[in-house]
């Protein structure tokens, strides 16, 4: 369960460098298919914070294709510390108004591009460690390996949460007016810059009553485009049903972004959902160093509604690397470290 106490920061293992604690605040206008993203990566133990400010509504294969980026790696974080209430040496702020469901973020790079908006959840944030809220959680318990799914260990604390997302972006000086449903995220654990899995994050909203936000894994090499479910919800009118089982087919161009997606969702309640999204964006998402996000914004469908989200397939770049051999080839085990 998460508790008001967990919008902040965590206690770190101080003798491991590679703890971190994240925010990410997700955001986008349809008509222009504006897709926006703020992060930031706080390495604790080192006392540095990585930040990406990234703004797309295009086609993109490189960062300097997208309608704006600013992506830092090592600031030290503000002093003293806090998730609630802090501005980075790039701009970002954020203020969390209310533990865990609301939140004002902004940012201003003095050059017209700035961001000014208010978060509102909709629901608890989810964790996918709690057995009562998460059945793929209560299944590790016994025997599937799918629930314990914790990207290495950089998930060894998450939530995951839809809200209601108001407020004004500028792009150098052109105004865009966000008003839409998105999903934002939290976590915190050993995030070692290698030996990662590869994973899938994905959401679509369909109106204040109606989301759906799920993680998969996948093979790059073996079985690309099958999607392996790990955890999930469906928000419907202010209630959350934590998923059970899932599956997913991601088609992928020859730059290794979603063309499409077909989803099949099981709920606690047994209800299946079924989910077909076309890809609108894309942009290649350098979250941290080692790590690309094959970002798309996606146009969804599912019960005759229309509805928008991201995606995100992470993968490692020397796991990327290995696909180029002949023929293609996953990293061994034995040739990294293994993710703790």
């Amino acid at each position: 369960m998460i508790k008001d106490a967990d919008a902040d920061f965590h206690d770190s293992d101080r003798g491991d460098p590679t703890w971190s604690e994240t925010n990410y605040f997700a955001f986008y206008e349809p008509e222009s298919r504006l897709n926006v993203g703020l992060y930031a990566l706080f390495r604790n133990t080192l006392g540095t914070v990585g930040s990406t400010i990234c703004m797309n509504s295009g086609r993109s294969i490189t960062p300097w294709e997208a309608d704006f980026c600013d992506m830092r790696s090592s600031m030290p974080i503000p002093e003293p510390r806090s998730l609630r209430d802090y501005t980075l040496a790039n701009s970002l702020r954020v203020r969390c108004l209310v533990p865990n469901r609301v939140w004002e973020v902004g940012y201003d790079d003095g050059d017209g591009t700035s961001v000014d908006v208010r978060w509102d959840a909709l629901m608890p944030g989810f964790d996918i460690h709690d057995p009562a809220e998460d059945p793929m959680a209560a299944a590790a318990s016994h025997a599937s390996a799918e629930g314990k799914f914790a990207w290495g260990t950089a998930y060894n604390g998450h939530f995951d949460q839809t809200g209601h997302v108001t407020g004004t972006v500028r792009i150098r000086g052109k105004a865009y007016a966000i008003d839409c449903v998105s999903t934002m995220d939290h976590s915190w654990g050993p995030r070692p810059e290698r030996g990662a899995p590869t994973m899938c994050w994905v959401g679509a909203h369909f109106s204040r009553d109606l989301a759906m936000h799920a993680i998969f894994s996948f093979d790059p090499a073996e079985h690309p485009t099958q999607l392996r479910f790990t955890h999930g919800y469906i928000l419907e009118r202010g209630e959350v049903y934590g998923l059970k089982a899932g599956s997913g087919v991601s088609v992928r161009g020859a730059d290794r972004y979603a063309e499409s997606i077909e989803l099949t969702v099981t709920d606690r309640t047994d209800r299946s959902w079924q989910l077909s999204g076309s890809g609108l964006t894309t942009f290649p998402w350098l979250c941290w160093p080692n790590m690309v996000g094959f970002n798309v914004l996606l146009r969804w469908r599912c019960n005759g509604l229309t509805g928008y989200g991201e995606l995100y397939d992470f993968c490692e770049l020397p796991a990327l690397t290995a696909l180029n051999g002949t023929p293609a080839t996953r990293v061994s085990s034995a040739a990294v470290p293994a993710a703790r």
